[in-house]
């Protein structure tokens, strides 16, 4: 490395430790011209793919645009600041991770959905509602089926799903399939 304070070209390594949680390495250097002492910091350059859009634009990878999406995603949700943050991680870790130069959008939004379906249900429905472009509830109704034969349990937040059934003209009130005679409405009428 060139010295930046006479600009020889030798310079020798004097101590090197580790920095930034291990993300970096700080070196110590002195020229072997001038004598003056520098410090440099490495750091592992890992290129993120690029996106190819859906009419085969291509655009470099915006993390902020990324972490947009999510926070719209999960705006209101019971989801902490660090999980969505931990979140973000790990899609770019699996990005980096594949080793490709170019991906699909279509590819990174399956990603984002694979992530927001583990923190958050509501969430990941959001999101798929608006990447898939949903047109009326039914197409709401097929991905909450789809989540719930995903997750093999029942869970609070997906109560909703009978009394959406009784309104879209399904079976009205009763059991929710739970077998518990509970209903997400409260009531066994469909007068409202």
């Amino acid at each position: 490395m060139h010295c930046p304070f006479c600009g020889h070209a030798e310079t020798k390594v004097i101590d090197s430790r580790l920095a930034a949680e291990g993300r970096q390495i700080r070196r110590r250097r002195q020229c072997e011209d001038c004598r003056e002492r520098f410090t440099t910091f490495e750091t592992a350059e890992l290129v993120m793919p690029r996106i190819i859009k859906r009419d085969e634009r291509r655009q470099p990878f915006d993390e902020e645009k990324l972490r947009g999406s999510l926070a719209r995603a999960l705006e209101k949700r019971p989801v902490s600041a660090e999980a969505l943050e931990q979140a973000i991680g790990h899609l770019i870790h699996r990005l980096r991770t594949l080793g490709e130069r170019e991906i699909s959008s279509t590819l990174l939004g399956e990603m984002v959905m694979e992530e927001l379906r583990e923190l958050d249900e509501v969430a990941y429905v959001r999101f798929a509602s608006v990447y898939r472009s949903f047109q009326d509830v039914t197409e709401f109704q097929k991905e909450i089926r789809k989540l719930q034969a995903l997750s093999g349990a029942s869970r609070e937040q997906m109560s909703l799903l009978p009394a959406l059934e009784g309104k879209a003209g399904g079976k009205a009130g009763g059991n929710d399939g739970r077998g518990d005679g509970n209903n997400a409405g409260g009531n066994d009428d469909d007068g409202d």
